[in-house]
């Protein structure tokens, strides 16, 4: 016989401190009732899915690979993904709730305070707690987490990444922001300079890039942490780019990481990206960043320690 549960439905997207309240009050109640916590979450996000023609496309916060490393980071024990279609973005929201029951043995289940979901989002409190008398699991309302006045949410995170302010986001993401990519060749012109950099692509196309400019950033390389400066952008000074690229400068590395897969994590932003008058200029620029990512490496391994 399967142990009960305590569910919740939602995209999750980014896993920020809103969230991470909901599977601590699952968590709360299923640890003392003796339940588990599952999360039910789709994939590829509903808004991707059903994005209409001539609209800029979802940026996602987390991939469901990291989404689902997240959840399981705070406390939930089963995550199911459910693949979203335009197919079944037609179910209804009774019909999917009684099919979810009849999969997972409900216990409670619990809803954001603005939470919709199913055709026409009709999956709302009233809803549940009109199936709940039905099939036999309660429904708990989950209220909203205010950051400086402010309702946490994957769109408050989104546009505080999209206008640079990574500080703001980690604020509300409870951790770093991070951009999971893999080092693939670029055109060496960092190492001629001096500057070596690995230049990453995120392995997932509707990954969030953070606003143009030079970052401090970290990330784990065989299990040690190193800290570096990133640029986000077209690199005007050198090129006539139209798309952003990720480069990252790593302080004290100097190894070949090509193919290697990498979590760089947004710390600061350093300023927005410039085009400057000459080499000498622009190294000098570079220079001023290092030394001010010093600065940041020190603080972020003295936040580690404690």
């Amino acid at each position: 016989m399967s142990v009960k549960a305590c569910i919740t439905v939602g995209t999750f997207d980014g896993v920020h401190r809103g969230h991470q309240g909901v599977i601590s009050l699952m968590r709360e109640v299923a640890d003392k009732q003796g339940l588990r916590v599952v999360v039910v979450t789709f994939d590829p996000h509903p808004q991707i899915v059903l994005a209409k023609p001539g609209r800029e496309p979802l940026a996602l916060l987390t991939t469901i690979e990291e989404r689902c490393e997240q959840l399981a980071h705070v406390g939930v024990d089963e995550v199911v993904v459910i693949p979203f279609t335009h197919e079944f973005a037609q179910t209804s929201a009774e019909s999917f709730i009684r099919q979810l029951v009849s999969t997972i043995d409900v216990q409670h289940f619990f809803i954001g305070h603005d939470h919709a979901f199913g055709k026409d989002r009709g999956g709302n409190e009233e809803l549940l707690r009109h199936l709940g008398v039905d099939l036999g699991f309660d429904v708990e309302r989950i209220p909203p987490l205010e950051t400086d006045g402010l309702v946490v949410s994957s769109t408050l995170v989104r546009a505080a990444l999209k206008s640079g302010d990574v500080e703001a986001a980690t604020a509300m993401l409870g951790r770093p922001y991070a951009l999971r990519g893999t080092v693939v060749q670029g055109d060496g012109r960092g190492r001629t300079l001096g500057i070596p950099t690995a230049n990453i692509v995120p392995t997932n196309p509707h990954k969030l890039m953070p606003a143009n400019g030079v970052y401090v950033v970290s990330m784990i390389i065989n299990g040690t942490e190193y800290v570096g400066m990133a640029n986000i952008g077209l690199r005007p000074t050198f090129t006539t780019d139209t798309a952003p690229t990720l480069e990252v400068h790593i302080l004290e590395f100097d190894n070949d990481l090509y193919n290697t897969t990498l979590d760089v994590q947004f710390h600061a932003r350093l300023r927005g990206e410039h085009k400057f008058g000459s080499r000498e200029e622009f190294l000098a620029q570079l220079e001023h960043d290092k030394q001010q990512t010093i600065i940041y490496q020190h603080l972020i391994q003295q936040r580690r320690n404690t």
